[in-house]
């Protein structure tokens, strides 16, 4: 039986959090770069020449909707990621297959505070190499924590 561990609600609604400040910021942008009669005239000088401030607001919404797509794209990418403890190995997102039989050892003594322990495990071509897992990148953290601990032990 697998036990998985999918992708946090944190991490998620960063996600949803970024995109939202990054609409309502090219949103404002472009109102007083674009529609506000007052701060245009404040912004531009004797010679109808526009400053700083008002190219800014004027460039400023293209590049925050492009980095809301950017982080909309990254969401969708990342959404199905999980981490999956199933009867041999240990799959992280899909990326990393850790057999149970390279772990050599599971350190776990920051998980009750900070939710974090990490693997050491042996590569096929032999050196020693560790992976943190965090609660704030994977739910369902301590069941697996418990599966791999009962598979190593």
């Amino acid at each position: 039986m697998a036990i998985e561990a999918p992708l946090s609600k944190y991490k998620r609604n960063n996600f949803k959090i970024y995109i939202i400040v990054c609409l309502v910021l090219a949103a404002w942008f472009a109102y007083d770069g674009y529609l506000n009669k007052g701060f245009i005239d404040k912004h531009t000088d004797e010679e109808g020449q526009a400053e700083f401030t008002l190219l800014f607001n004027q460039q400023a919404p293209f590049v925050l909707v492009g980095a809301a797509v950017v982080f909309g794209v990254c969401f969708f990418v990342v959404k199905g990621k999980k981490l999956v403890a199933g009867e041999d190995a240990l799959d992280v997102a899909g990326k990393l297959t850790i057999p149970y039989d390279a772990i050599e050892g599971i350190d776990k003594t920051h998980f009750k505070e900070k939710g974090v322990f990490t693997i050491i495990y042996k590569d096929n071509n032999g050196p020693e190499l560790r992976r943190k897992l965090s609660d704030r990148q994977y739910d369902n953290l301590e069941a697996i924590l418990d599966h791999l601990v009962a598979k190593i032990t």
